[in-house]
């Protein structure tokens, strides 16, 4: 059991196109660790197991009669509750989505589908993906996979969660100022946030049903797995130009160059002046800068000049408040209520964070 569900989906994907392992067998073994675990961890908040073995089923019929759905062929995965999903509920973590239905898939999602995925459930996130944990008013609270007391980040805890501990081996995610990137971290997995406009956001929440179109920056949506590999075949499989999302252009995906490494140029710093880091995290950057320097790679310490993090963070603010302040709903969230949500619970513990907080939100509102 735990050799399948801690392998990386592109493995899983390889083991049932060689029939040495039903996608049904997969699933059940998924279903037996979500059943063991998530009770405590409450990554996943609805789990949708009677279509996922359907969809199972008819995926091992498929190759047994030559036919081949894609790249994550029988594979199942979750899916992140803020994307939308045919006949599967959507919520948010937002109390009035909390019977939301959709009637189709977000872009994403249906390209995973197409590519042959098997969608078991959805993962557990901060109400409309508005807090650094991941705390909503309809589901309880997700706790890290490596310490129950501990937050594995937000807005996309319960993703990262999962992913973790093995309750799925992909899931798919959304980050604005950093719903990927900081679970990922939280968790010990692999997260991306791509470039701008590379993936269509349609069928998004924050941008709650019958709300204008707002966040149209800023906002990308990305992946967690345990393998990088798992990321660049994701990230190949959803990206690229989309009808319902004419911004995204149809601009081929980057290969690597090929340079040796001796003409590559990578930049590195070890903290930030108000950011003080760990004594293990500077540890393993210098390691690894050391490796690459050995290799060949020509690195540099450096930061841009006059750089200062309270600006950029201000800056960041005003621009993350005028485009989300109209996608918010506008008989519960106002400017104050918005960073109330924002700063409320994700500085608790961290009195520098705490401070850094508190003085963002000064800086935008008054």
């Amino acid at each position: 059991m735990s050799s399948l569900t801690f392998a990386s989906a592109h493995q899983l994907a390889r083991l049932i196109r060689d029939r040495q392992v039903s996608a049904v067998e997969v699933l059940d073994a998924y279903l037996t660790q979500i059943a063991k675990h998530n009770s405590q961890l409450n990554a996943i908040c609805t789990l949708d197991e009677d279509n996922a073995r359907t969809r199972a089923r008819l995926a091992d019929e498929a190759l047994a009669r030559g036919e081949n759905w894609g790249a994550l062929h029988g594979v199942p995965i979750t899916i992140k509750d803020i994307f939308e999903t045919a006949g599967l509920r959507t919520t948010a973590g937002y109390i009035p989505l909390k019977d939301y239905v959709p009637q189709q898939d977000a872009t994403a999602v249906a390209r995973l589908r197409a590519a042959g995925a098997v969608i078991m459930g959805k993962t557990n996130m901060a109400e409309l993906a508005a807090n650094y944990q991941s705390t909503n008013s309809l589901f309880p609270r997700v706790n890290n996979p490596w310490h129950l007391d501990y937050t594995p980040g937000g807005s996309s805890g319960g993703s990262a969660a999962a992913v973790a501990a093995g309750l799925s081996p992909l899931d798919l995610g959304n980050d604005f100022g950093g719903s990927v990137r900081q679970p990922a971290h939280f968790c010990g997995i692999y997260g991306l946030k791509p470039t701008d406009r590379r993936i269509s956001t349609a069928g998004q929440i924050p941008e709650v049903p019958g709300m204008p179109l707002s966040i149209r920056q800023m906002m990308t949506v990305g992946c967690f797995a345990r393998s990088l590999e798992d990321i660049r075949l994701c990230f190949s499989l959803i990206a690229g130009a989309d009808l319902r999302r004419p911004d995204v252009p149809p601009i081929p995906l980057d290969r690597p160059s090929g340079k040796p490494v001796q003409q590559l140029k990578i930049a590195w710093t070890a903290e930030w002046a108000e950011v003080p880091v760990a004594s293990e995290i500077r540890a393993a950057m210098e390691s690894i800068v050391q490796t690459l320097s050995h290799a060949g790679v020509h690195t540099e310490r450096w930061l841009p000049k006059d750089f200062e993090l309270s600006k950029i963070l201000n800056l960041y603010g005003r621009i993350s408040m005028y485009l989300t302040i109209y996608a918010q709903p506008q008989d519960r969230y106002n400017l104050r209520r918005s960073l109330e949500l924002i700063f409320r619970t994700a500085t608790q513990g961290d009195k520098e964070l705490r401070k850094l907080g508190a003085r963002l939100k000064c800086q935008i509102v008054c």
